[in-house]
């Protein structure tokens, strides 16, 4: 099974339906998805903000996100710049990103502070992911207590059992 995934996963389409597939998962996608997001709003801010062309960061942010799906509507976003239209349209059309991030992108657009809206979608997903990591571990705390208790249990049971079978079968033999 891991090697059909890893080959999968080297086709441009399995890649696609992979990714597509890690941000549907319920819980973990959604943690995925929100540090993908992140991970895309930091970096194209960042190069935008150090004076790197639209296009040229586009093209960068596309290699660096991680995620097929996110990489293609950064494609999108690209071909829609370079038909003169906005990065928010394709975003939305991606359905992908959440409606708040498309919002806060329009309002950098248009107000030509791009970068600074970029970052502080990135600073509030990245505090968002940590949120959510910090509950997950919170809920798998108690989970792993049980399990090593459960463990500790048998592997006591285990030991004492034989045992107890052969105090029992030396009682029966006097």
């Amino acid at each position: 099974g891991i090697f059909g995934v890893k080959l999968m996963a080297r086709s441009e389409q399995g890649a696609l339906t992979l990714d597509r597939l890690k941000i549907r998962v319920p819980l973990f996608g959604i943690i995925a998805r929100k540090a993908v997001i992140s991970r895309f709003s930091r970096t194209l801010g960042t190069l935008i903000s150090s004076g790197v062309p639209i296009l040229e960061a586009l093209s960068i942010v596309k290699e660096v996100t991680g995620n097929a799906v996110i990489g293609q509507a950064v494609a999108d976003v690209h071909d829609s710049i370079r038909e003169g239209d906005t990065i928010a349209e394709p975003l939305r059309q991606s359905g992908v990103f959440d409606e708040m991030v498309i919002n806060m992108i329009e309002v950098g657009e248009e107000t030509g502070d791009l970068d600074k809206m970029l970052i502080k979608v990135a600073d509030n997903y990245d505090a968002e992911v940590d949120a959510a990591v910090a509950g997950l571990m919170s809920l798998f705390e108690p989970m792993l207590i049980v399990f090593l208790g459960l463990t500790v249990g048998f592997i006591v049971i285990a030991l004492f059992l034989p045992l107890l079978k052969m105090m029992d079968s030396i009682g029966t033999s006097v």
